[in-house]
């Protein structure tokens, strides 16, 4: 049985990607996840395995895309406009059909912005930042302890898949320090008969995402396409508190979850019936349990720290005949459960 630690959000992440098996690491250093390249130059060699601090965000991505390919658990870290440089990179992991991690720590933007964090990656993490017809699978912690056990689960499911997996805290979350049980190592790792490990003995393995003719390249793409069917019925993740009474609902995910959650305790002890839907995979989006949700609550408070994108999304859900309201910050700045509280008072009196 492993004791508790007090650990910071960004050093859980490198502790569950060692924890994992991931065997190579590149990096690029940006505020505010800095702390994971750091950790990693010093227990990637410890453990016998690659840590490589690259040029730049685009090399880190490519070099991920090299391992990945010869079958190494890989993982890449960074924050909001490192980022975007890394969207081509996800594209071609997506197209060639290769497992890799990601982990994008998100802080206050657009352009160089600010080291506050943020939620305004929503869109550019969810619906794919890159050309072309894919998603990744998106993974959005609200505590320490989830931002080891994420990890882990991002390498489990981009192997299972052999897809992009993207972790997305935000920047207070990276730098939160809370009680950590440390996990169990990852010992049998998948098979990947797929990989480019030479080919003495069998015949050669072919990773590409290229097709001079496009009717050529349909096959492959429509396998992606039925790939990521397969992850929206099976991968969905979600949690709820409080909705058996509930009038109103909350929706937020992240740091925006915590807040919503005091938030929530607060308005309870005024009797105000009030209860929290916390999308745990923001792809695949829970859209079937909010709409399920929809038939008995008909007035949702969306809680982000963003302009307005996670709200698409749930209105999406939830159809036409909801009330759905927005309560926010952005830019990098916090978002307090006394704002959540006042929206909530708002709309319920």
């Amino acid at each position: 049985m492993f004791e508790k630690t007090l650990m910071a959000g960004n050093i859980a992440i490198a502790e569950g990607a060692i924890s994992a098996g991931c065997h190579a690491y590149f990096g690029y250093p940006i505020t505010p996840q800095n702390e994971i390249l750091e950790h990693m130059s010093k227990r990637m060699p410890e453990e016998g395995r690659v840590f490589v601090q690259t040029e730049s965000e685009i090399a880190a991505i490519n070099m991920v895309h090299g391992a990945a390919a010869s079958g190494c658990r890989a993982m890449t870290t960074t924050s909001s406009p490192g980022f975007s440089l890394k969207q081509e990179g996800i594209s071609y992991l997506a197209g060639a059909n290769l497992p890799a991690v990601i982990v994008n720590v998100m802080r206050g933007g657009p352009g160089l912005g600010n080291i506050g964090g943020a939620q305004g990656d929503y869109f550019q993490a969810t619906k794919g930042g890159g050309h072309g017809d894919y998603r990744v699978i998106v993974l959005a912690p609200a505590t320490v302890q989830e931002m080891m056990d994420f990890t882990m689960l991002a390498f489990e499911l981009a192997d299972k898949y052999r897809n992009p997996t993207i972790v997305l805290p935000d920047g207070f979350l990276g730098q939160a320090i809370e009680p950590v049980t440390m996990r169990a190592p990852v010992t049998k790792l998948p098979e990947k008969p797929w990989a480019i490990t030479g080919a003495v003995g069998r015949a050669k393995n072919i990773i590409n995402s290229f097709a001079m003719e496009p009717i050529n390249d349909q096959p492959r793409i429509e396998l992606i396409r039925q790939k990521l069917e397969r992850i929206r019925q099976d991968e969905v993740r979600f949690e709820s508190i409080n909705l058996d009474d509930a009038a109103l609902v909350i929706v937020a995910y992240g740091s925006a979850f915590r807040s919503a959650m005091t938030a929530m305790q607060m308005a309870r002890e005024e009797g105000l019936k009030v209860g929290i839907f916390r999308p745990i995979t923001l792809f695949p989006f829970p859209i079937k349990p909010l709409s399920d949700l929809s038939r008995k609550v008909k007035r949702f408070l969306v809680a982000e720290m963003s302009f307005g994108q996670l709200i698409e999304d749930v209105r999406l859900s939830l159809g036409a005949d909801a009330q759905v309201e927005l309560v926010n910050q952005f830019g990098g700045v916090p978002m307090s459960a006394d704002e959540i509280l006042e929206a909530i008072e708002k709309i319920m009196k």
